[in-house]
């Protein structure tokens, strides 16, 4: 549903983007002539208020709120603190009204999404999670969702990516000449660094800054205790790539505004990084990778591997494992190369699997340095966990990266496209939330 093309320099406007909204915003409210010693008449505590809504017209239960704040949690698996299931809670419901709005649009346009399309979506999902669509309603269901929150959220990104495709698209151009300028800018940067970056933003006034950096920092202590960041993004981030997880793609730090260019030039890959205050609230950034401009990278090289598996049962004894995982190391060590991995495998009662295609820099760190240094027949020392099992990757095959040639005129045009049809789209849901009558209950 989303057509970013994650391995290209993504075409940033943000800086100046939450400049302009931070300036408007501070313009609204002294427009308002709201005075500086405000008294409320009457107290209103939003904590009190039961989880359901009416959006114009169309019920949000209780169920719904709970049932979709249990995928929320499966993402993130099950690790959530009580706290935090609150303030979750909250925001699942703000994420469902959006997703009402969105539904209710499009069919105002007469686009509705059949219920085969949402089923086919669906299937896939269950494919992913490697499981029949009705094991995976059996596996919502013991978590405490079901299949028809699953199948709500499908039915509202498809309803919003087929709206945006036809109010949206049609009217964004991005010239010839902007995208030459794209290109030229690349080959004049050549070798500079780069970096792969997810980011989550929270906006925020002045006023609300307090709160906002203490949610921040909340989220980073929940992906630091094992969260699903991509998860959080999703959820709570206000930026265009909320969708895809928080993505921005590959960027330089001259791309992004000072203060997190500041924070990213200091991160290791796999780092997170926040509450980074910028113009219009704050940012939380992960470092997921680096490399330098159109400069080939060794860890771009494609490998071919053989993958040996030793799996041990609850009866598994550690010194039981840690002879059989000297045994897997010896055996393989001594095999000279991927012909004899059948056979050793079978010795060893250990599950052979192969893995064509594989470029070094999308394998764990630590596999990326021993891998760079290995010529082909070598293996990998074992490496894995009692319950995860033992495992050895044998290098069949190497290829080389290529010379880095960059993207092309047409993947650098399709890409501005698509980051100007989400910042449209944000100003297209930020009218259908104002003009929506929602009744809380």
């Amino acid at each position: 549903m989303s057509k970013f093309i994650r391995a290209l320099p993504l075409i940033l406007v943000a800086s100046a983007a939450m400049a302009q909204d931070a300036d408007q915003a501070t313009n609204s409210a002294a427009n308002l002539n709201i005075p500086a010693n405000v008294q409320l008449l009457g107290k209103v505590d939003p904590h009190l208020r039961k989880a359901t809504a009416i959006v114009n017209g169309a019920i949000i239960t209780g169920t719904d709120v709970d049932q979709r704040l249990a995928l929320i949690i499966l993402a993130n698996g099950g690790q959530v603190p009580d706290a935090e299931r609150d303030r979750l809670r909250l925001q699942v419901l703000r994420n469902l009204i959006d997703e009402r709005l969105q539904i209710q649009e499009a069919k105002t346009h007469d686009i509705t999404i059949e219920r085969s399309e949402i089923d086919r979506s669906y299937n896939q999902v269950a494919q992913r999670f490697k499981q029949t669509p009705e094991g995976l309603g059996a596996y919502l269901r013991n978590a405490g969702s079901s299949d028809r929150s699953i199948k709500g959220q499908i039915e509202g990104e498809l309803a919003w990516s087929r709206l945006l495709r036809r109010q949206v698209e049609p009217f964004v151009n991005v010239s010839g000449g902007e995208v030459q300028s794209v290109l030229d800018r690349l080959q004049a940067t050549k070798g500079a660094k780069e970096y792969r970056v997810s980011e989550l933003y929270l906006s925020a006034t002045p006023e609300t800054a307090a709160a906002v950096s203490d949610n921040a920092r909340k989220i980073i202590e929940a992906v630091r205790g094992g969260g699903s960041f991509q998860a959080y993004a999703r959820q709570f981030s206000e930026a265009s790539t909320a969708s895809v997880g928080g993505d921005l793609g590959w960027v330089r730090a001259g791309q992004l505004p000072e203060a997190l260019a500041q924070s990213l030039e200091t991160m290791q890959n796999g780092q997170i990084a926040g509450p980074i205050a910028i113009p219009g609230g704050f940012s939380i950034l992960v470092l997921q990778d680096s490399r330098q401009v159109l400069t080939t990278d060794p860890r771009d090289a494609v490998l071919n591997l053989r993958q040996i598996s030793l799996k041990f049962d609850a009866k598994t004894s550690e010194a039981e494992a840690t002879a059989r995982a000297s045994a897997l190391a010896k055996a393989t060590q001594a095999m000279g190369g991927c012909g004899k991995a059948q056979e050793v495998a079978t010795q060893l009662g250990a599950e052979l699997v192969d893995n064509d295609q594989v470029k070094i820099r999308d394998l764990p760190a630590p596999l990326q340095e021993t891998l760079l240094k290995m010529s082909v027949g070598e293996s990998t020392p074992p490496f894995g966990s009692m319950t995860e099992g033992v495992r050895v990757l044998v290098m069949c095959g190497r290829d080389e990266a290529q010379t880095a040639n960059g993207p092309s005129f047409d993947q650098i045009m399709s890409q501005m496209e698509e980051d100007r049809v989400n910042q449209r789209a944000q100003r297209y849901l930020r009218d259908l939330r104002r003009d929506a009558i929602v009744e809380y209950r």
